[in-house]
């Protein structure tokens, strides 16, 4: 039989990263010490994927694992994903104490029967059970943080481990939902895993700061089937609002309908048209406790004088006319005054000083930030298609322009949300 291949047998392309290095994604978890704690579950095959997950987020990785997790998992997969040794026994160094060097948090994952109850008695029986015991010690004094990941048959949760659970949630332990599958607690994916992890060990002034974040088109509809929309996906929208969750702030994407999801650990809701965009908006910022909005969508700025019922028979001509929509951030300014709102305004064919004056012009009809850029600077440069998306963008904020500072400037969409998750940490942050 042929076999066949697109691979020409050539060598991979040389790359700087050492065999046990990964590449960073970002730097959420950079000086933090993460304990993976590693029980006897099915799911412990994963947990070389997860060590490594966490550590392109900048963690340093320490595996403790037990002797029916290492039935599961080999040691030497674990040590090559965490480059750390596995810690699997008690030994006079008292790993299990981390006097020497304290951890951020502990992460068991998987989380069986046995630990989780054992946990919420206090026994400490194993090198498992014994380091988490002193880490609920750390963790009652605020030095520390513990995340839970059950993982087990449907026929395990019990009263008994629904008790546990409660106990050990009123102590402050974070249980991460698990994965809902076959009749199964399944353990989650490995970013929904890395993303609690940010989240729990954030130092970030925007911890528990409630905000929304839009992103996305927002059609309208011309008649039962169709709509106008424009070109863009939402992806800004998205990037800003994960950057804004890792840091732990209490956001809710509103994300206008196209092929881009956002992840499922994301608060987030679809929405598929302007006027449910326009709704969900208000009720978001009207909620007690909403500091910030992040209005990153593109909103339609037109919609049909009328619109035609059922389907309009395709081959005849149609005339539409449109009439401009309501400005939802200016609505959205009226009824919420004291709401921290950063706008986006894109403008084409205009030069850099005159995107700059219109921006400014925005600034001054109330909005604390707002974040400016041209279309022809929104993907890759002219002379080099085949480049990497070089977004450029300006972020102007009132504080700024009163103490004459130039705009900042960022590049590339992950550039933008760090820029304007920093600007939130600044001015709304606790």
């Amino acid at each position: 039989m042929e076999q066949r291949s697109d691979w020409d047998l050539t060598p991979p392309p040389t790359s700087n990263l050492a065999d046990r290095d990964v590449p960073r994604e970002g730097e959420h978890l950079a000086g933090r010490r993460i304990a993976l704690l590693v029980t006897g579950g099915i799911a412990a095959y994963r947990t070389p994927t997860l060590a490594r997950g966490l550590r392109r987020q900048g963690a340093e990785v320490v595996a403790f694992a037990s002797s029916e997790g290492l039935r599961y998992v080999a040691r030497d997969a674990l040590e090559w994903a965490t480059t750390n040794p596995v810690v699997d026994r008690l030994t006079p160094r008292a790993e299990h104490l981390s006097d020497e060097a304290p951890f951020d948090a502990f992460l068991v994952a998987p989380a069986t029967y046995n630990t989780i109850n054992k946990l919420a008695h206090g026994i400490a029986d194993t090198t498992v059970t014994a380091a988490l015991a002193s880490a609920l010690g750390r963790l009652e004094r605020g030095q520390t943080k513990i995340l839970l990941v059950p993982t087990m048959h449907g026929t395990l949760h019990t009263s008994i481990l629904t008790e546990s659970l409660e106990r050990l949630t009123a102590l402050g332990v974070q249980v991460v939902a698990p994965r809902e599958e076959y009749g199964k607690h399944n353990i989650p994916d490995e970013h929904v895993l890395v993303a609690e992890v940010c989240r729990a060990a954030s130092r970030s002034t925007l911890r528990g700061v409630r905000g929304i974040v839009t992103g996305g088109p927002t059609p309208v509809l011309i008649d039962g089937v169709r709509r106008l929309t424009n070109r863009f996906s939402g992806r800004l929208g998205n990037l800003i609002a994960e950057e804004l969750y890792l840091r732990g702030a209490d956001i809710h994407l509103v994300q206008g309908q196209s092929s881009l999801h956002p992840p499922e650990y994301l608060p987030s809701t679809m929405v598929r048209s302007y006027d449910e965009y326009r709704e969900m908006v208000k009720v978001l910022a009207g909620q007690e406790g909403c500091s910030f909005g992040v209005f990153s969508a593109a909103v339609a700025d037109y919609r049909p004088k009328e619109i035609r019922e059922g389907k309009m028979p395709s081959g005849r001509e149609w005339s539409i006319d449109l009439v401009p929509t309501p400005k939802v951030i200016r609505e959205v300014r009226d009824a919420f005054p004291e709401l921290h709102m950063v706008v986006f305004k894109l403008e084409e064919g205009i030069s850099h000083e005159e995107l700059l004056e219109i921006a400014r012009g925005r600034l001054t009809e109330g909005y604390q930030a707002v974040v400016a850029n041209r279309g022809e600077e929104m993907g890759p440069p002219p002379d080099r298609p085949d480049a990497p998306d070089e977004h450029l963008a300006y972020l102007l904020t009132e504080a700024g322009e009163r103490a004459g500072k130039e705009p900042e400037r960022m590049v590339g969409k992950r550039g933008i949300a760090r820029g304007v998750a920093d600007h939130l940490e600044r001015t709304v942050g606790r």
